[in-house]
């Protein structure tokens, strides 16, 4: 919500907002310093190893819902702490969503595999039976001869 006042009115206003700030948050100013979600702590969740991502989401997430049961009239302050939870799960859903399309891939890998030994089972078997036809016709041939 560039260039307008007050605070944002849907949830989807402010993602769009996230989106279109990459990062630089117009509300870090207005934010006090004993505020622990921070730029560096939104940074920390930029960077965050995703194994980290569900830890610091709680964290972002419980630290948002205990300034608004403190009703802390700042609603900058509170838009901070928002943005911050709302950019950790994001990177936390990314991940997930990624994870998944590698998992995906790899599932799809081992069905190739799974099937070229399915094939060469089947192969063998078939040769197996028919190298077993052969030698019963063999061993019928050759007691119907020594009779």
């Amino acid at each position: 919500m560039r260039g307008v006042g007050g605070p944002l009115l849907t949830i989807g206003d402010l993602l769009s907002d996230l989106a279109v700030d990459g990062g630089d948050d117009p509300l870090v100013a207005g934010g006090d310093a004993s505020v622990p979600s921070s730029p560096s702590a939104a940074k920390q969740a930029g960077e965050a190893d995703p194994s980290d991502l569900n830890r610091l989401f709680e964290e972002h997430y419980n630290n948002l819902m205990k300034a608004l049961q403190e009703n802390d009239p700042s609603w900058p302050s509170l838009m901070l702490k928002l943005c911050t939870a709302l950019k950790a799960a994001d990177k936390l859903v990314s991940s997930a969503n990624t994870n998944a399309e590698q998992l995906a891939e790899k599932v799809k890998a081992l069905e190739g595999v799974l099937e070229r030994g399915d094939h060469a089972v089947a192969e063998i078997v078939e040769s197996l039976q028919r190298s077993g036809l052969a030698k019963d016709h063999r061993s019928s041939q050759s007691k119907s001869a020594s009779k």
